[in-house]
């Protein structure tokens, strides 16, 4: 099939420098990198599996709050934090 493609600037550049590096013809490239794509399009309309994470119990807060973080580092460091 024969078509017209308006290609963007970024997307020509790299078109052009991957035709230099491969020797390979720009149909052939473009062609490749259609069809990578549009497997990896096709691909994402299946389900994924939803991940779950699972709770742990951490034991109580040894800070009343964190309003002051002078004390919560002083806890959790010792005095030498400073």
């Amino acid at each position: 099939m024969r078509t017209t493609l308006t290609l963007d600037d970024d997307v020509a550049a790299a078109l052009k420098q991957l035709r230099k590096s491969r020797n390979a013809s720009l149909k052939d490239l473009v062609n490749d990198a259609l069809r990578r794509g549009l497997k990896d399009v096709s691909n994402r309309t299946k389900r994924r599996e939803r991940f779950r994470t699972r709770s742990v119990a951490l034991g109580q807060l040894r800070v009343a709050g964190l309003d002051n973080v002078g004390e919560a580092l002083a806890i959790a460091e010792g005095e030498a934090y400073k």
